[in-house]
C-alpha cells in the first residue's frame, strides 16, 4: 500500500512538474493584443525605411493577429528631431496606405518614444507631448549610462500631469548589478514596459534573465514589441515560455489591452 501511494505521489508530481515547465508559444497570446511600442512609420527613425516597408510590416502584424498598433518613433535630440507634425504626417500616409490595400481593419495611432535628454526637458515644458492613451508618456534612457537626474525627470513628468512609462527597463545593463534601483524607480510612480523580445535571448542572456526577474516580481505594467523590422516580427513567433511565465505575460497583455484599446 505504501509503495502504491509513493508511486502514485510520484506520478502526480511528475504531471505537475511537466505542466509547470510546459513550453507555450508567445504567438498564441498575440491575436487581439495591442502593441504600444513599435517603429513602423516610414523614414523618420531607425525603424521602417519607407512606406513599402511600413506596409510589409503591417501585413506581418495582421498575420500575427495584432490589429491595434501605436507607432512610437524616437524623439532624440538632433539624431531623431521628430515633431508632432512630422509624426502625424507620416501616420496619415500609413492610414491612407492601409485603406488603399484593404487593410482598414488595422488601426494605427501615433505616440512617441522620448529619450530622456536635455531636449526632453524643453519638450516637457511645452505640454504638447505625444502620449500613449491620454496621459501616458513613453520614455527611454541611453543603454550606455542612465540619464542625468532621471529621478527628477520622472518627477517632473508627473508634475506636468503625465504618467511616465519607462521602455524596456530590462535592457539597461547598468542597473543589473544595482537591482534595488528598479524598486526605487517604481516607487516614483513609474510604469515599466517589457519588450516582448526580451523574453528570448535576442538582446542577450543577461537582458533575458533580468526580464524574467522583473516579470516574476510583478514589476511590469505593460508589454510592447519594440518592432523595428521584419526580423523582430519573425522572432516573436519563435518565443516559447514556461507555463508560469506564460500566465504572467498573458495577464500583462490583458492589462495593456485594457489600458490602451482604441
Amino acid at each position: 500500500m505504501t509503495i502504491f501511494i509513493s508511486r502514485l505521489s510520484l506520478q502526480i508530481l511528475c504531471v505537475m512538474v511537466s505542466f509547470w515547465l510546459k513550453k507555450n508559444y508567445l504567438a498564441d497570446l498575440l491575436p487581439g493584443s495591442v502593441d504600444i511600442h513599435c517603429h513602423i512609420l516610414p523614414g523618420i527613425d531607425d525603424g521602417a525605411a519607407d512606406l513599402k516597408t511600413s506596409l510589409y510590416l503591417l501585413r506581418k502584424y495582421h498575420a500575427l493577429g495584432i490589429k491595434s498598433i501605436v507607432a512610437t518613433p524616437h524623439i532624440m535630440g538632433n539624431i531623431y528631431p521628430n515633431t508632432p507634425e512630422i509624426i502625424n504626417s507620416c501616420l496619415q500616409l500609413v492610414k491612407d496606405l492601409l485603406a488603399e490595400n484593404n487593410l482598414s481593419e488595422i488601426k494605427v495611432r501615433a505616440a512617441a518614444e522620448y529619450m530622456m535628454d536635455t531636449n526632453f526637458d524643453d519638450l516637457l515644458n511645452t505640454h504638447e507631448l505625444l502620449t500613449l492613451g491620454d496621459t501616458y508618456v513613453l520614455v527611454e534612457m541611453s543603454y550606455l549610462q542612465p540619464s542625468y537626474y532621471f529621478e527628477r525627470t520622472f518627477q517632473n513628468i508627473k508634475i506636468s500631469g503625465y504618467r511616465p512609462v519607462l521602455a524596456h527597463p530590462e535592457r539597461y545593463a547598468y542597473f543589473h548589478h544595482k537591482q534595488e534601483t528598479y524598486g526605487k524607480i517604481k516607487n516614483l510612480g513609474v510604469n515599466f514596459q517589457l519588450n516582448a523580445l526580451s523574453l528570448s535571448a535576442h538582446y542577450g542572456r543577461s537582458v533575458q534573465k533580468m526580464a524574467f526577474k522583473l516579470l516574476e516580481s510583478h514589476l511590469y505594467d505593460f508589454i510592447g514589441t519594440d518592432v523595428h523590422n521584419h526580423i523582430h516580427l519573425r522572432k516573436l513567433k519563435e518565443i516559447t515560455l514556461a507555463t508560469k511565465h506564460f500566465e504572467d505575460v498573458k495577464a500583462l497583455m490583458e492589462k495593456t489591452k485594457t489600458a490602451f484599446t482604441f
